[in-house]
């Protein structure tokens, strides 16, 4: 499939920087670009510049690559521009084969802190919002969700299925297996367990052989959890993966349901549904 990132969750908005001393020849074969030099991707795309014309590249992707899933990558931050962008895909009848949503939880330690920390809707109450934006048009049976923003174990990927996701992205899982340690030196060239670093005295310490099982493991134990926790829910399978089922201490001696959360119109016009802007 083709995603095309409009925003992560780590950084919406920011486009992410490939520092000269990273640029070896290697990558810049890869990338087309000249070697030993700054390469800084724009925070925005030159082939589209509003929803409509961002629909029609998708189908022209969709030609040109003959057929393959065509999707956007976005982290929620102005509801307006995802309602409008909804309204277009109705009115054109045009629409990505997927929306992944990437929530404020992704992270990364190449990104500004200030954007990590404060920026972005969070990622229960985006799936939430899609989730209700896409069925409000009719276009729910026609675009796939995918979740993405600190989903590790099998009770995450459960709740975000709840919430409208039809598939979850791990990153910070894998790269838990991989053996990160979260040192936040991503960005350096100095990544002490050799994944994020092209320094050969470092990432000689990644023993692929070894790390390759271990991913592996991981992914595989993790589907094996979901499982096993659905079985002791009673789910017989995803359709019963419903918000009703998921609960939420709010605040003292009060518990509520995803569904009260996310989806009442009441609790959803309350404080808790506006702290997506710096949470």
């Amino acid at each position: 499939m083709v995603e095309i990132k409009l925003s992560q969750g780590a950084k919406p908005g920011h486009g992410g920087i490939l520092p000269a001393a990273k640029n070896t020849p290697e990558i810049a074969a890869i990338r087309k670009v000249e070697p030993f030099t700054t390469v800084a991707s724009p925070p925005a795309h030159n082939a589209f510049h509003d929803q409509f014309t961002m629909l029609l590249y998708i189908e022209k992707l969709r030609v040109l690559s003959e057929g393959k899933p065509i999707g956007i990558k976005l982290c929620i931050g102005n509801k307006q521009e995802f309602e409008r962008l909804c309204q277009e895909m109705k009115h054109n009848n045009i629409f990505p084969d997927f929306i992944t949503i990437d929530g404020a939880e992704g992270g990364t330690g190449a990104a500004p802190l200030e954007f990590t920390d404060s920026l972005g809707m969070p990622l229960y109450d985006a799936l939430a919002f899609v989730q209700n934006s896409l069925r409000k048009y009719g276009l729910r049976d026609e675009i796939k969700i995918i979740a993405a923003g600190k989903i590790i174990t099998g009770v995450d990927i459960l709740k975000a299925i709840s919430l409208g996701a039809d598939i979850c992205y791990s990153a910070r899982g894998m790269m838990f297996a991989l053996g990160c340690i979260q040192a936040l030196q991503c960005d350096s060239g100095r990544c002490p367990v050799g994944i994020a670093t092209q320094d050969s005295n470092l990432y000689k310490g990644l023993d692929i052989a070894d790390k390759q099982v271990r991913v592996a493991n991981f992914h595989g134990n993790t589907i094996k959890s979901t499982i096993e926790v659905m079985e002791a829910c009673g789910f017989s399978g995803l359709e019963d993966v419903i918000p009703e089922k998921f609960f939420r201490r709010v605040e003292q001696g009060k518990t509520l349901s995803f569904k009260d959360i996310y989806f009442s119109k009441n609790y959803a016009s309350g404080t808790l549904a506006q702290n997506y802007v710096l949470n």
